[in-house]
């Protein structure tokens, strides 16, 4: 797919929608409001480890393969223990989102540029309620949402599901033609492009998990990728301006 290259330079304006009509901004929130460096998932991924030995009784090897198995099988770790071992959800979120998030360094510039577009400004996480608001609040941008949509508000549907952003529109009364979806796993991005939304892939750099690059690249170049940055921050500041003069 060819791109069209705008102004700052890490960031691309691919051929497809613009901004000037979004009154509803929605950002994922692990590795695309902070950078992956932070690596903030090698903690829960530690923890969902040890919960599943203790919850199931087995040695961490056995725990570590029902973990990974149950990701691939069933979209995640949580959905697989809650239909295999009827597991009730509340205190794995708990428990594998309790980490510390020292390593995400506060951000003024990024929660000034959110704030300037016009409209609500939303996070929708495959996490929970708790751990978003642990995030924002080290990052400093608490201020600027107006809702965290999490997996509890999906029915612990998980992205990149269907029904997942069903749930999210349902609940959060946005209008998919009028919003745009901001995300660093490409995939994430199809079901949003079907229903109507503006997308933004924020392309991981290096450093980073190696997995997470993976994941995150795989269907990176199809039509449901709008537009991609690589400096959401960069990105939503050149935004702004343009988006502020169209609303007025």
């Amino acid at each position: 797919m060819s791109e069209h290259r705008v102004s700052p330079p890490d960031t691309d304006l691919r051929p497809g929608p613009g901004f000037s009509h979004v009154d509803s901004w929605i950002f994922d929130l692990d590795n695309t409001l902070y950078p992956p460096s932070c690596d903030l998932f090698a903690q829960v991924d530690q923890k969902m480890t040890a919960f599943i030995g203790r919850y199931l009784d087995v040695d961490a090897v056995e725990a570590r393969r029902i973990q990974k198995d149950f990701y691939i099988e069933h979209g995640t770790t949580l959905s697989g223990l809650m239909k295999v071992h009827g597991l009730a959800p509340e205190a794995f979120l708990q428990f594998v989102h309790d980490i510390d998030v020292s390593a995400v360094a506060p951000d003024a510039e990024m929660g000034a540029a959110i704030e300037r577009l016009p409209g609500r400004k939303l996070i929708f996480t495959n996490g929970s309620v708790a751990h978003a608001e642990n995030v924002v609040r080290r990052l400093g941008i608490e201020h600027v949402f107006d809702g965290i949509y999490d997996i509890v508000t999906a029915r612990y549907e998980p992205k990149p599901r269907r029904a997942a952003y069903e749930r999210l529109i349902e609940a959060s009364g946005i209008e998919p033609a009028r919003a745009a979806m901001f995300e660093d796993i490409a995939r994430n991005l199809e079901v949003p492009h079907v229903l109507g939304m503006t997308t933004v892939w924020v392309r991981p750099g290096a450093p980073g998990p190696e997995r997470h690059q993976q994941i995150s690249h795989e269907g990176a170049d199809g039509a449901h990728v709008h537009h991609v940055t690589d400096d959401l921050r960069r990105f939503l500041a050149a935004l702004s301006p343009s988006t502020s003069a169209a609303a007025e």
